[in-house]
């Protein structure tokens, strides 16, 4: 376990140690995964941003135990709107096991991607705050730069030097507002979305790119598996990023109290992200052509005013937070609108065909979460 903090110095440490636990915790969940992966490249778009911050950092854990010929080199491809982050930057080359490309997906491939075994698409808008701003950079993130690389594993499996695998990241929000009986939310679920809301920009570009994926894969046969991610969150999502858990951890961090934006009666099930992770690995190496794979996790589902229920609590233990939860309407009118007001995955298909088993509760994840998010400057950046 992960004890509290108290002086700033104590808080980077705090922060430190729940970093290199998760990093424990995912190289052990993926051993058999990593083993794999051993003596390749790996290309990750988006890798600057939320999930890149582990699916980087767990390759280049791996190599610190392992042999000069087993170690994985990994290559970061994202546009570094923000400029590149402090853990990235932090991390350096990685002792030439990593690179760092400024690279817009929706922009021709660099040469580099010629020398890639595996490929990590996680390229995109995701923030739903900054995607509603701009729609359109959001779609033609989703769909060009997928295309992009679709077009290329074609081209190398032409020239006899086929990709080992790709991973699209979609998104639940594919789903849209599930009818009750189809909660928790099996692959096979067809979706209740909305093309022309607020959010459709989103939704049915994500939607697209799955099909796109599938198109590639029947007609092309090439290799691609789609992983549709559940509320995840934990260490690499910015406090900035504008979703519930990051919005609800500034609160506590700044004194101030928990303001919910809406009714609170929406229901989620989160997963921490050191689970999605070991998902993520499986997914790329266990994942079959075209299939989809939801990465998250079935219980406990609360409403989003449990969640703040809960991280008020964790919040006083760890630091003393005294303040309460709130209601205030939002100024933006659209807030709410098209949300879904349920929220779980249905798990059997990923645990039987990637063994994916995720095992760190809510609680515990809120509190590596608080954690890090007072103690890494990574978060505030």
């Amino acid at each position: 376990m992960i004890h509290g903090t108290g002086s700033t110095v104590a808080r980077v440490g705090r922060a430190s140690e729940v970093r290199s636990a998760d990093l424990e915790y995912v190289v052990d969940k993926c051993r058999d995964e990593l083993a794999e992966l051993a003596g390749s490249r790996v290309l990750i778009t988006g890798g600057a941003g939320f999930l890149g911050y582990y699916l980087v950092q767990v390759p280049l854990h791996w190599n610190r135990s392992c042999s000069v010929g087993q170690r994985i080199c990994v290559t970061v491809h994202d546009n570094l709107r923000r400029g590149l982050p402090v853990w990235l930057e932090r991390l350096g080359d990685g002792d030439g096991a990593l690179s760092v490309v400024r690279q817009d997906t929706r922009e021709p491939l660099p040469e580099d991607v010629a020398g890639m075994d595996w490929v990590f698409h996680a390229a995109g808008i995701a923030s739903p705050t900054v995607y509603r701003r701009h729609p359109i950079a959001t779609m033609d993130a989703n769909i060009v730069g997928l295309r992009n690389l679709l077009d290329h594993t074609v081209e190398r499996a032409r020239a006899r030097r086929p990709l080992r695998n790709m991973i699209f990241f979609s998104s639940s929000e594919i789903y849209g507002d599930p009818d009750p009986g189809s909660i928790p939310t099996p692959e096979t679920y067809r979706g209740y979305v909305s093309c022309t809301g607020p959010r459709s920009c989103y939704d049915e570009s994500k939607r697209y790119g799955e099909a796109l994926c599938v198109a590639f894969v029947r007609e092309h046969e090439v290799p691609v598996s789609i992983v549709r991610p559940f509320n995840n969150y934990g260490p690499g999502l910015r406090l900035t990023d504008g979703r519930v858990i990051p919005d609800f951890a500034g609160d506590i961090l700044a004194e101030r109290d928990i303001v919910l934006r809406s009714d609170g009666t929406a229901t989620r099930t989160f997963c921490y992200v050191a689970d999605a992770v070991t998902g993520y690995f499986k997914a790329l190496v266990r994942g079959q052509p075209g299939e989809p794979y939801n990465i998250g996790v079935d219980e406990p589902e609360v409403t989003v005013s449990e969640l703040a229920a809960r991280m008020q609590r964790i919040g006083a233990k760890l630091f003393g937070y005294s303040g309460e939860a709130r209601h205030e309407a939002s100024d933006d009118a659209e807030y709410v609108v098209d949300n879904p007001g349920r929220r779980c995955p249905e798990m059997t298909k990923s645990r039987k065909e990637l063994g994916y088993s995720p095992s760190i509760d809510l609680d515990e994840g809120l509190r590596r979460s608080l954690l890090w998010y007072a103690g890494d400057p990574s978060a505030a950046a």
